[in-house]
C-alpha cells in the first residue's frame, strides 16, 4: 500500500487502539523506516475525533523530547487522516512485564523516571496524558524509554475525562486518578497517579485494580487502598504510596519531584537478557535528565 506517493505501508497494522490503526512503512524519499498512523472511524465521519487527531499531531510536533516520538508528516488519503511519525523498536512495558515477570527495583525505577521526564515537557506545555498505562510505554534496546500514544492527551480542557456519547469514560480504568472518576477533572497529578499504578504494577507483576467491569475497578480506584509492595526499599515504598494517594494534594507537586525521587533508585541496573542490546550492557546515562524533560519545549 503506497499514499501520498511516498511511503509504503504493509497492509497488516501493527496494532490498533481507539483512535487509530499503526502501520510499518517506508519512506522512499528519505530511505527509513516509520510508523503511519490512520484515524480509526468505525462509525462514519465524526469532526470530533478529526480534531483531536489533527491536535495530537500539532502537539506531537511541539514537544521536542528524546522520550517521546518524533512526528514527520501529516495528512490525508482516500478521505483518511494520517500521522506519520519515528518507528519505534522495543518492547512495551506490558509485554516486558507479561514475559519477565516483576521487574528488578532499579528497572522499574529507571522506566517510571524516564517518563516523568517526557511528563516534565508535556506539563510544561500544559498537556496531560490523561492514558498513561504499560502499552504506552516502550523500552528500547538502548534502555532508553518512549512514552507513546498521546490521544487523549489532546482534548479541550473542558472535555476532559467527560462522558461520551458511549456513556464511557475517557481514559483507561485500571490507571484513571480518582478524581478523573469522580469529577472529570485531570491534571499533571493525575499523570502522576497512572505512572503510580504502573510503577506498582513493574515492581509485582500484576495489575494494581482489576476487576469484572470497568465500575468495579472505578470503585477500587476511589476508595481501595493499594496494596504495599513486598521486598521494595522503604523509601520507595513510601514514594509510591504517595503518587498513589487518593487526594491529588497528597501526591508530589511536579513530575520533576517525583523524577528526583525516583533516581536514587534507578542504578546499577541489571542485565535483562533478551530485551537489550547489548544483552550485558543497559544504559541509565540514556536517562533522560531534568534538564531535556524542562528544556527541549517549543513553546
Amino acid at each position: 500500500m503506497l499514499i501520498a506517493d511516498r511511503y509504503e505501508l504493509d497492509e497488516l497494522p501493527l496494532g490498533q487502539g481507539g483512535m487509530g490503526a499503526v502501520h510499518r512503512g517506508h519512506d522512499r524519499h528519505l530511505d527509513r523506516r516509520v510508523a503511519v498512523k490512520f484515524l480509526r472511524l468505525p462509525g462514519g465521519p465524526d469532526d470530533e475525533l478529526e480534531r483531536r487527531f489533527t491536535r495530537e499531531a500539532r502537539i506531537l510536533a511541539r514537544l521536542e523530547h528524546p522520550g517521546a516520538p518524533v512526528l514527520y508528516d501529516f495528512g490525508r488519503t482516500d478521505h483518511r487522516l494520517f500521522q506519520v511519525i519515528q518507528f519505534i523498536d522495543g518492547v512495551t512495558i506490558a509485554d516486558l512485564v507479561g514475559e519477565y515477570g516483576p521487574l528488578p527495583v532499579p528497572w522499574a525505577a529507571s522506566v517510571a523516571a524516564q517518563a516523568c521526564a517526557v511528563l516534565s515537557a508535556a506539563h510544561a506545555l500544559d498537556i496531560c496524558h490523561r492514558d498513561l498505562k504499560p502499552t504506552n510505554l516502550m523500552l528500547c534496546p538502548d534502555g532508553s524509554v518512549k512514552v507513546l500514544d498521546f490521544g487523549l492527551a489532546l482534548l479541550r480542557e473542558a472535555d476532559v475525562a467527560q462522558f461520551t456519547r458511549a456513556g464511557q469514560l475517557l481514559g483507561t480504568p485500571a490507571y484513571m486518578a480518582p478524581e478523573q472518576i469522580q469529577r472529570g477533572a485531570a491534571g499533571p497529578r493525575s499523570d502522576l497517579y497512572a505512572l503510580g499504578c504502573v510503577l506498582h504494577e513493574m515492581l509485582t507483576g500484576r495489575q494494581l485494580f482489576a476487576g469484572p467491569t470497568a465500575y468495579a475497578v472505578f470503585d477500587q480506584q476511589v476508595n481501595r487502598p493499594p496494596d504495599p509492595v513486598p521486598g521494595v526499599p522503604d523509601g520507595l515504598a513510601a514514594l509510591l504510596e504517595r503518587v498513589l494517594a487518593k487526594d491529588p494534594a497528597a501526591r508530589p507537586a511536579s513530575a520533576t519531584e517525583l523524577f528526583d525521587a525516583l533516581q536514587p533508585f534507578a542504578v546499577d541496573l541489571p542485565p535483562l537478557p533478551g530485551f537489550l542490546e547489548p544483552p550485558d550492557q543497559p544504559s541509565p546515562g540514556r536517562m533522560y535528565a531534568y534538564v531535556a524533560g524542562r528544556a527541549n519545549v517549543r513553546r
